[in-house]
């Protein structure tokens, strides 16, 4: 998500934070690169010309030009007027009513609708609330049996289905049944359209008058860029929305929609699907967005994303043997795991305060997520004596471990250069003690602290063999004379 548009306001700033004192012409051409980024990044030309006209304003100000860091002023300047353009003061669902309260989900066919109203029950669920999932969609083959299957997997309640019933009876009977058994929220998954036409938003605004929907949801497919926006003027302007749900944000969106929903239609964007799983499903926060954008981060979001997939149990004893500089391979192995549980290498970068540059030099090095399969297949085809003492791994124990894995010495080798270091990182923090250690880190997740996130960002290069601006060329694992290059050097023990 907005990883094209990151990567150029990256380059951007990088300018102008080393020009030291600015001009108006540095600022002037600085916005014409904002610009074009904006642009091939599908956001509607409205939106640009208000942005680049807000941005312009504050970023000619005294303030900035006579500032001791008017790059990093900039920054901000360009920071606060994407949160006003993306603008999330109300996109929190509005739930104030008597139960049940009635949510319409509304899209054209292949927008990801039924699998949204499905990540939206389990969403509700989380928060303690009863809900009821009713598909209206008698038109697509299984459209009705595709959402009695999201909410068996949900726990969510699934309206019976009766054949031959037309859309508003669906929707008088899902009502009755909510009323009826005590459901908190009754969701209606209404029928798409390859197209917008007269009798979907007949059949639409017949449901809405009937049912009274205290939220009208459109489901927009974010791949779509200008189409999604225009979709939405659509529907909003012949039934009235109350809110956006973006699907597909995890593919290759270029993020214009985003940026350009609520300018263009006066509703906001209140949730991002970010996968197909039914976890996928984001509150849409402005703030959040826009450090992402400019590749602040999101801590807020890694930390509640590891709440709700870190096993606390096995977190725990790990944090234990850590604290004891007891860490093995067994360990390593889980951490392996709970971090593909969070998205894989690629995910968890996307969260991380100054990692865009070095997620770019990582598919550069083709260093990606297949990387953790591996690494588990290497620790796997270990025994346990060797995972609990890994000094045992000689030069024979570790060509039968890259035998058994279907890997390569080289890559074993490149492995336990990964733990060992970790092992040292471990045995530093129980020197430091525990309380110490997180002083240490405090300016990593503190207001500001910049520095220490530009100084994490250099050694997590330089350990990933990545380049760095000391040394251009790096130490790419799959360069050549590289540890995973295929070039016939023989490994070292």
């Amino acid at each position: 998500m907005f990883e094209g548009l990151t990567g150029k306001f990256g380059n951007i700033f990088d300018a102008l934070k080393k020009r030291g004192a600015l001009k108006p012409e540095d600022i002037d051409a600085a916005l014409r690169e904002i610009r074009i980024a904006l642009l091939e990044a599908d956001v509607a030309l409205p939106v640009v010309k208000d942005f680049i006209e807000k941005v312009k304003t504050e970023a000619k100000g005294e303030k900035v030009l006579r500032s001791v860091t008017p790059g990093q002023q900039v920054v901000k300047v360009v920071h606060d007027a994407l949160i006003a353009t993306l603008d999330s003061t109300d996109a929190a669902l509005d739930l104030n009513c008597p139960a049940p309260a009635v949510i319409l989900m509304a899209g054209l066919q292949g927008s990801g609708k039924t699998t949204t109203a499905g990540k939206l029950a389990q969403y509700l669920m989380a928060q303690r609330k009863k809900v009821l999932l009713a598909s209206l969609d008698i038109y697509r083959p299984a459209a009705q049996e595709q959402l009695e299957i999201l909410a068996g997997k949900t726990g969510a309640g699934g309206l019976p289905i009766i054949a031959g019933q037309k859309p508003l009876e669906i929707a008088k009977r899902a009502l009755e049944t909510g009323r009826k058994e005590g459901y908190d929220i009754v969701i209606l998954d209404s029928a798409g359209r390859l197209s917008i036409d007269d009798e979907l938003m007949a059949e639409l605004q017949t449901v809405k008058d009937f049912a009274n929907p205290i939220e009208t949801l459109l489901v927009a497919d974010a791949m779509t860029g200008q189409d999604a926006v225009t979709t939405a003027e659509n529907f909003n302007a012949r039934i009235g929305i109350t809110g956006i749900v973006l699907t597909r944000m995890d593919g290759d969106a270029r993020g214009g929609a985003a940026l350009s929903m609520r300018a263009v239609t006066g509703r906001p964007v209140k949730f991002l699907g970010l996968g197909e799983g039914l976890d996928a499903l984001q509150p849409f926060d402005a703030q959040r967005v826009a450090g992402r954008i400019l590749d602040m981060g999101d801590v807020v979001s890694l930390v509640e994303k590891a709440a709700a997939t870190i096993d606390a149990d096995e977190a725990r004893k790990v944090a234990e043997k850590m604290q004891k500089g007891s860490f093995d391979l067994e360990d390593f192995l889980s951490q392996l795991r709970q971090m593909k549980k969070m998205g894989g290498l690629s995910g968890l970068m996307g969260f991380m305060p100054g990692m865009g540059k070095i997620k770019g030099m990582m598919q550069d090095a083709n260093v990606d997520d297949s990387m953790l399969k591996k690494q588990e297949a290497i620790i796997l085809s270990m025994t346990k004596k060797e995972r609990a003492k890994p000094d045992l791994l000689n030069a024979s124990r570790r060509k039968r471990i890259a035998a058994g894995s279907g890997t390569s010495v080289q890559e074993v080798n490149r492995l336990m250069k990964q733990f060992m270091d970790m092992q040292k990182m471990m045995k530093r923090m129980k020197k430091m003690g525990g309380k110490n250690f997180m002083r240490s880190m405090g300016g990593l997740f503190g207001g500001g602290g910049a520095e220490e996130m530009e100084e994490m960002a250099k050694n997590m290069q330089t350990q990933m063999g990545l380049p760095t601006d000391d040394n251009p060329l790096g130490d790419n694992p799959f360069a050549p004379g590289g540890m995973l290059a295929s070039n016939g050097k023989k490994d070292k023990f």
